[in-house]
């Protein structure tokens, strides 16, 4: 079993994997910045509400004598909140990084098809094999 684990992680998609995976982390970092702190302002701002849209929240319960102003503050107080804008500022992530993703992958294609009207090489064993069927059909 630990042969067969090691010939696994030893495999280069293994390892290539776990290289995208942890740029993945980095960049999603930057996204969530990019959204939280300088595209999520310019929305509040555009549409009135002040600078921390993720914070927009409709209370489900009744605070009672409390003013709830956060949802940290609605959390905290255990009271049920309908936190819309932490949704959008996480849906907005989402696809910021799904169109960046679709933006490199669509790249490296371009970069990895063969150029058009060129022909792929065909490998030394299928030419051989093809010799040897003809040679076979004298």
């Amino acid at each position: 079993m630990w042969q067969e684990f090691k010939a696994f992680v030893n495999k280069g998609n293994v390892l290539d994997l776990a290289v995208g995976v942890i740029i993945g982390a980095a960049f999603g970092k930057i996204i969530t910045s990019f959204t939280d702190d300088l595209l999520m302002p310019l929305i509040s701002l555009a549409t009135g509400g002040g600078t921390d849209f993720s914070n927009k929240f409709i209370l489900l319960g009744d605070p009672g004598d409390k003013v709830i102003t956060t949802l940290a503050e609605a959390k905290a107080a255990g009271i049920g909140a309908f936190a819309y804008g932490s949704f959008i500022t996480a849906l907005i992530n989402f696809i910021i990084m799904a169109f960046v993703i679709f933006m490199i992958v669509r790249q490296a294609n371009k970069m990895m098809a063969p150029a058009p009207g060129e022909t792929p090489a065909t490998p030394e064993d299928v030419t051989l094999l093809r010799e040897i069927r003809d040679s076979l059909k004298k």
